[in-house]
């Protein structure tokens, strides 16, 4: 892999390039805002409970804010790389001083585009039905006879990482071939764990999930070797990332790190006070541009609004983080293309920022441990569960009972897999597409219908 060649035009699904106004990395971002599945994320939690009196993100906002920020460090990244051509590559120079922010902006539309209901809470629900149910009988069968190894680690380990691939890149029933038709080069700036389920090893970043189910291992592959990514020399299979990844993450980090902080602070969690505390000093410690600490605490003391003042720190904290992150990924280029950076480039910051350090104890200790939150991720249990062990049983039984042919009337077309002869994975992967794209609301509301507790009315 080498920087003048680490990116393609090519992609799933689509042979021939039309031509048109814009590059085709913008085309990906703008088949990515104008999807289906991105505009779901309007109504999927982001940390706290959805709908409330007060504002707060969701995955579409939080996904919006993420990709202004990872625009911002492919245009610092992208302006220092186009250097290294500016002479030698006239396409290269090109690409990385016009394209690159493309590209980082459309993978951070894309990272959460695959995650469920409910938060990650939505992700451990859908694990813990097929943990749980490992030995349930069906006509005879237990559950886990119904798939080979390396699909069951799949269902017990769901990932929406892994689905973010299969909701983007596979050709669902009626749909387009190869799904949004993304290039390899977008695809790959999302694969922070380019590994297979069976292969997660925490010690190690790029393998701490993983990215694709085996259901999309084709479509994965054809990207690898698209963009010669570097083998794992420790695990056959596996790969490391592509440099891309680097920067996605790092929006996403910097904008979960901060966000989170402020929509806790609109809801009362957090005082003002230790924001003001914990923001200025993280400005501080991260000043390698030399920010001008007397004018901040000027403007800041002169906003009234409490909003308003978190609001101008927020800021001002992001953008120390793009600038420090940009600096690291520059510094760390070589290791960084030849696979061999271990860390992350907001790790590294945190390392040696202390307020950075406390900000991300203060999340896990006041918010991500919040009633509020604890109380949707059990909601989420419950609601998926449900929903799950009446959608299971009746895809995979070959004699199905009236209630399992009714149920299965309420399955999507281009997720019916099993009106085919599908194997059992496929035939569950289709009911997955179906659970992980609801929004909490329609997961709620449906397992409200289905239950009984709230009865449909025929409106005319």
């Amino acid at each position: 892999m080498q920087w003048d060649s680490c990116y393609t035009h090519n992609r799933v699904g689509i042979n021939s390039q039309t031509k048109d106004v814009r590059s085709q990395f913008q085309r990906d971002y703008d088949r990515l805002i104008f999807s289906s599945a991105f505009r779901r994320l309007q109504s999927k939690t982001q940390v706290f409970p959805l709908p409330g009196s007060t504002f707060v993100h969701n995955r579409l906002t939080h996904s919006l804010e993420v990709s202004s920020v990872g625009r911002s460090l492919g245009s610092i990244v992208g302006n220092h790389m186009s250097e290294r051509f500016e002479t030698s590559n006239k396409v290269a120079h090109e690409f990385y001083k016009f394209d690159l922010a493309n590209i980082i902006a459309a993978g951070c539309l894309a990272h959460d585009i695959g995650n469920p209901a409910f938060g990650h809470s939505g992700e451990d629900a859908i694990s813990n039905y097929f943990t749980s149910s490992e030995d349930v009988q069906f006509e005879g069968q237990s559950l886990r006879s119904y798939f080979n190894d390396l699909e069951w680690h799949d269902l017990i380990n769901f990932e929406g990482n892994a689905n973010a691939l299969r909701v983007l890149a596979q050709s669902f029933q009626g749909k387009a071939e190869g799904g949004l038709g993304l290039s390899l080069t977008t695809l790959a700036s999302i694969f922070k764990y380019p590994c297979n389920s069976s292969q997660i090893d925490k010690r190690f970043k790029h393998r701490k999930k993983y990215s694709y189910f085996q259901s999309e291992k084709g479509i994965f592959q054809q990207i690898v070797d698209g963009l010669s990514f570097h083998e794992d020399a420790d695990c056959g299979g596996a790969y490391k990332r592509h440099p891309f990844v680097y920067l996605v993450e790092a929006a996403d980090d910097i904008c979960y790190r901060i966000v989170d902080m402020e929509d806790a602070h609109r809801l009362g969690i957090i005082t003002q006070e230790e924001i003001e505390s914990l923001f200025f000093g993280l400005i501080k410690e991260v000043n390698r541009k030399g920010e001008d600490m007397d004018r901040n605490y000027k403007i800041y003391r002169g906003l009234a609004d409490a909003n308003a003042a978190v609001s101008f720190l927020r800021a001002k904290c992001i953008k120390a983080l793009v600038l420090e992150s940009a600096d690291i990924f520059v510094e760390n280029s070589d290791q960084i293309l030849a696979g061999e950076y271990s860390s992350t480039l907001v790790d590294e910051i945190e390392e040696r920022s202390q307020s950075l350090q406390k900000i991300q104890d203060r999340s896990i200790e006041k918010i991500y441990n919040h009633d509020s939150v604890v109380e949707i991720e059990i909601a989420g249990y419950n609601v998926m569960s449900e929903i799950l062990s009446m959608y299971i049983p009746a895809v995979l039984k070959t004699n199905r009972s009236a209630f399992d042919k009714q149920v299965l009337k309420l399955l999507p077309a281009q997720h019916s897999d099993y009106k085919n002869e599908s194997s059992p994975y496929l035939k569950v992967m289709g009911v997955l597409d179906h659970v992980s794209a609801m929004t909490d609301i329609y997961a709620t509301d449906f397992y409200r219908k289905v239950k009984g507790i709230e009865i449909s009315k025929h409106r005319s």
